[in-house]
């Protein structure tokens, strides 16, 4: 078979697997895994060989890694360190002793075989719960966010995890010579890639942005994940930790948000596709040779995790029903269970069959957790509601997103940064980025006419978007897109001229405001006020002509593509504007006189 027509095979597979199970909130994963069961060997064998595809699928595994290092700038670990690393470490630490020692005393596996059995079997999905948590409106609950927080001390661990991972195995340590040897690379290739994230791939990435080529920088992101990934496996580590290094650097840069929308498609594809070759090469023989033994292990280590997560979530003093919610929302296995056993069982720390074995443990463990989750609803969410207080912190997702941070979107920030209101601020010049940051602000490079940079921003939980984009199509399509897939966000829009104005105004955009008006409004009530006009006089004539140009131009978008009709509305606000202020003339005469006549009664 070609490998064209295997690639429309994994398509359709894909396009008709997930729909249904996304209809059924079952999460897009399970759908991944399913099609590629039923495409696999052991289902209509449409696809009999899996190797190549399998290595293709993996590099998804390695772009995950990247975006989950861009995803922890320290800044956050700071805000979150205290549950990441209370709850968090304490749930993968009880559980992996738990499971380990269960692996190593009841089913005689080596210590180092128990010891990645525990640890793998402690991960959760962070794709699939993450997702669950969303679509049922829990995720900023309290037990919702204490779930966040394990799955990022979990997406943390993995790193050590995979650096351990070469140096538990016989044949690496052969290989690679004397320990302290293999420590010295280690060392020097860390601090290689340190030391290049600061020195090389920022400037790299710096005159890559310049050039605005949209696929050069998509083109340079992909070459920092493979570069880093690849110079990490030269001393026997794994490309995911290479990955993940590279993501970890750069995630304080000004391109975290534009390098995660860019990789994030990418990233998509290829972890679907990793997931689909697992379902393919799930051992369904296996599965049906001891069905009793795999649904005894699923079930044992789900109830230990769950038993871990409830005295966890009790002793950090969350309620009883949060608590049950954290414990019910965590006990399955996870994606990085399927990488840890198979880079096991290649490297000769763990079985083969074991590993199969567990991977259709932790498969059916992922296939039950939704379904655990809608039965704890079922049975206690309508006798107990989580009210307990659980801020999010400011830091973690700014509630202000500034499109476009020039001379109108800098003097925004500024003030937002007096009242100690955070923001994320985008910009499309690269140029802009470098010359702000000088001054020690916080801003991003990227387009924010792209959805996916938009979602890399987290729009989904602001509250205010600020559009401030030079350029008018660009600031056009940004509001368009927000309009459609961030409804709930309100737009604060500055406008180039009258035309760019409409155009907003067309989109719904209620608060718009065009660049000079204002300061060409201030500049006037100024100029009236040397020519003798009183203070109150100079502002109420210039309250009186704003109101009538905001009037006039709610009476001219209805008519802006007509040129006659607009010309005719035009003269007409014009002579309207000049009768109001003759009117007012003629009464600041007779008003006088009036008095003069009335005291000379």
């Amino acid at each position: 078979m070609s490998l064209l027509a295997q690639i429309a095979i994994f398509l359709a597979a894909a396009v008709i697997a997930i729909p249904i199970f996304r209809y059924f909130k079952l999460g897009s994963v399970l759908g991944y895994l399913a099609a590629g069961i039923i495409i696999g060997p052991a289902g209509l064998g449409l696809i009999s060989k899996i190797d190549t595809t399998q290595h293709i699928g993996e590099f998804g595994i390695v772009l995950l890694m990247f975006v989950i290092g861009l995803e922890l700038q320290p800044s956050r670990l700071w805000v979150m360190r205290k549950p990441i690393f209370g709850l968090g470490l304490a749930q993968v630490l009880v559980t992996t002793i738990g499971i380990g020692s269960a692996a190593y005393f009841g089913f005689e596996q080596t210590r180092a075989s128990a010891l990645v059995i525990g640890f793998g079997l402690s991960m959760s999905s962070t794709a699939l719960v993450l997702q669950v948590l969303a679509e049922r409106g829990q995720l900023t609950s309290q037990f919702g966010r204490s779930a966040f927080s394990i799955l990022l001390f979990q997406d943390i661990a993995v790193l050590p995890a995979l650096a351990l991972l070469p140096l538990l195995s016989v044949a690496a340590a052969r290989n690679a010579g004397p320990g302290g040897w293999l420590a010295l690379k280690f060392v020097a290739v860390l601090a290689t890639v340190v030391i290049g994230g600061r020195y090389v791939l920022r400037p790299m990435l710096r005159i890559v942005a310049a050039t605005r080529v949209a696929e050069a920088f998509t083109a340079a992101g992909l070459l920092v994940v493979i570069g880093t990934a690849l110079l990490v496996s030269q001393v026997g580590l794994s490309l995911s930790l290479g990955a993940f290094l590279a993501g970890v650097l750069l995630a304080d840069s000004e391109f975290r948000h534009e390098l995660e929308a860019d990789i994030e498609p990418f990233k998509g594809l290829l972890l679907g596709l990793f997931f689909i070759t697992v379902g393919m090469s799930a051992n369904l023989r296996l599965a049906l040779e001891k069905p009793g033994l795999i649904v005894g292990l699923t079930l044992s280590f789900m109830l230990l995790k769950i038993a871990v997560l409830l005295a966890i979530g009790r002793f950090s003093g969350l309620s009883l029903t949060a608590s049950r919610g954290l414990a019910f929302s965590l006990p399955s296995g996870g994606e990085f269970a399927f990488v840890l056993f198979g880079l096991g069982a290649t490297l000769g720390i763990m079985d083969s069959e074991i590993a199969e074995l567990l991977v259709l443990v932790v498969t059916a463990s992922m296939i039950l957790s939704p379904l655990l989750l809608a039965l704890h609803d079922a049975l206690f969410k309508k006798k107990e509601r989580d009210d307990g207080p659980f801020d999010t912190p400011e830091e973690l997702y700014p509630k202000v997103i500034i499109a476009g941070f020039g001379r109108f979107g800098q003097i925004v920030g500024r003030i937002l940064t007096a009242r100690k209101i955070s923001f994320t601020a985008l910009e499309a010049n690269q140029t802009q980025v470098d010359f702000v940051r000088r001054f020690g602000n916080e801003v991003f490079y990227g387009d924010a006419s792209r959805l996916e940079l938009l979602r890399s921003a987290h729009a989904e939980n602001a509250e205010v978007f600020v559009l401030a984009i030079d350029d008018v199509e660009a600031s056009v399509r940004t509001a368009e897109l927000i309009r459609k897939h961030f409804p709930h966000l309100k737009i604060f829009a500055r406008a180039r001229n009258r035309q760019h104005a409409f155009r907003l105004m067309d989109l719904e955009v209620r608060y718009t405001i065009r660049e000079t008006f204002v300061s060409s409004l201030e500049m006037s009530e100024k100029v009236l006020e040397t020519l003798g006009l009183s203070k109150s006089k100079a502002i109420e004539t210039v309250r009186r002509f704003r109101a009538h140009d905001e009037a006039t131009m709610a009476n001219q978008q209805a008519v802006k593509d007509d040129e006659s009709k607009f010309l005719q509305t035009t003269r007409e606000s014009a002579e309207q504007l000049l009768h109001l202020f003759e009117t007012d003339a003629a009464e600041e005469q007779e008003t006088p006189l009036k008095r003069r006549a009335a005291g000379s009664q």
